[in-house]
């Protein structure tokens, strides 16, 4: 008999897929640290542990790394004056690979033999244990546990001559997903995987050009979106221009269908759609394929939003902000006890009593990772008044873990690889559950459905196909004993 809950965590965020990081870089701008530290801000939500900024002044390079947000460790003015230059590269982050400290928060940063080089890396390199191995076994030795510094020792390491040859050496041997910025004296680097699974795009400030993560950051900073950073493109920029290249033979393209789930800002434009659009498109479907006899749409905030506002429009159920959220807490400090622990989550939301006390509501999420988060907002609308609780999910189940730099829990506690629907509406105690099937959402993306032979998209997270190998996964552990590997590198 379990005498603890699998599913069970202490902190309502970590029922949540947590996106893995964010980056901006910017080449040919005045105090190009304060522009980083702006477009940084827009791209908190994508990884609130730790931040950094490098710049480069044509003498040297400057970094500053700090854990923590971008607020409070880089608004002061003493602090962007220490990193001078017209060129600067920036990172926030999640810990999906490497241990939570400051060693492995980026832009990492060595010398090389043609100088100085920095890199702030969005996603997860899958083969980057196995790479180490072969390097530290030639001698060479790590400063951190981060996968990023990997390829900073296969460029050092690269017999080619030139820096963008070691570079495209370097990522001719990692697998996995990255969108990198660079930072060298040559130039900034800009550049995504293959498959496209991590987002890049890139804009302009006056003369100044941008790569960010996400569009958002360019409409903060007040410059112009350009264009994406293509699938498997190496775009260079220095004082010479602009210069694109594509050492990789083209595949079809994999971005993650997360982005438009729940990873974005809903302001953002990804892969050439309004991520806004996009998710009352999702919350549409699903009220066509899981329609719930309810007297009120509701969604949980802030990320059920949209879907809530599309289902609401389709249904013609009426919408309401049932669950208010407090934006003044951080992660719940409050640990002891099973009755103070459950308090602890009314910080973060709280039930609107008179509008739900006698009612049949329908709740609106994003998704369902371990279902506790999902079981307590149910308590809480019952305990408010609700005659009847529904939950309906603008993703299909997630029954499988990220590779790829999302911050996912091992297969066992993701509950819907554990239970079907069914146990899962009795799990969280609903009086009915349904989630947006896979072609539903691929429906909300424009297109007719999904392709089983060639899927448009990497949604290993619901269907289990991984886009690239898994060579670490596979050659040293099961799912369940993949978050010990990062320690066996420390």
């Amino acid at each position: 008999m379990l005498t603890t809950n699998p599913f069970d965590v202490s902190d309502a965020d970590e029922d949540k897929l947590r996106e893995e990081c964010g980056v901006f870089g910017i080449w040919g701008a005045d105090t190009a640290s304060a522009v980083v530290a702006l477009g940084l801000h827009a791209l908190q939500h994508r990884g609130q542990e730790a931040a950094g900024i490098s710049s480069y002044d044509r003498n040297y390079f400057h970094s500053h790394r700090a854990t923590g947000h971008i607020a409070g460790n880089f608004d002061e003015e003493d602090v962007i004056r220490q990193l001078p230059g017209d060129a600067a590269c920036g990172h926030v982050r999640y810990s999906t690979t490497g241990e939570s400290g400051l060693r492995n928060v980026q832009p990492l940063y060595a010398e090389l033999s043609s100088g100085g080089f920095a890199v702030a890396h969005n996603g997860n390199i899958s083969n980057a244990m196995t790479l180490r191995r072969e390097l530290v076994s030639h001698g060479s030795i790590f400063q951190s546990t981060s996968d990023t510094e990997t390829i900073i020792h296969l460029v050092a390491t690269s017999a080619y001559k030139t820096l963008l040859d070691r570079f495209i050496d370097a990522l001719k041997q990692v697998e996995g997903a990255y969108s990198l910025v660079c930072l060298t004296p040559e130039g900034m680097i800009g550049c995504r995987d293959p498959l496209g699974i991590r987002p890049l795009v890139m804009g302009k400030l006056g003369d100044a050009v941008i790569f960010a993560s996400e569009t958002v950051a360019l409409d903060v900073v007040g410059a112009d979106f350009i264009r994406q950073v293509d699938p498997g493109e190496l775009i260079i920029v220095n004082d010479e221009g602009i210069k694109s290249h594509r050492p990789f033979p083209p595949l079809a393209p994999r971005p993650c269908i997360f982005e438009h789930v729940y990873f974005s800002r809903p302001d953002s434009i990804v892969d050439g759609q309004s991520v806004y659009s996009v998710r009352k498109q999702i919350g549409a479907e699903l009220a066509i394929e899981s329609p719930a006899p309810a007297d009120l749409v509701i969604p949980v905030p802030d990320s059920g939003v949209p879907a809530a506002i599309g289902f609401a429009q389709e249904s013609g159920i009426p919408f309401e902000l049932g669950i208010i959220r407090s934006h003044y807490v951080g992660r719940t400090f409050i640990q002891p006890g099973d009755k103070v622990r459950h308090l602890g989550v009314k910080l973060k939301h709280n039930a609107n009593r008179p509008l739900i006390e006698g009612k049949r509501v329908v709740l609106i999420d994003d998704s369902i990772v371990r279902g506790t988060t999902s079981t307590k907002i149910v308590d809480m609308m019952r305990e408010a008044g609700a005659t009847e609780v529904h939950m309906r999910v603008a993703s299909p189940p997630t029954t499988n873990s990220c590779f790829y730099g999302v911050d996912t829990p091992e297969r066992e506690k993701l509950l819907a690889a554990q239970m079907d629907v069914e146990h899962m509406r009795e799990y969280i105690k609903a009086d009915s559950l349904a989630f947006i099937s896979i072609d539903g959402l691929y429906r909300a993306l424009g297109e007719a459905g999904r392709n089983a032979e060639h899927p448009q998209r990497c949604d290993a997270c619901f269907s289990g196909e991984y886009p690239t190998p898994l060579t670490d996964h596979d050659g040293l552990a099961t799912v369940t004993q993949l978050p010990l590997l990062a320690e066996r590198v420390k």
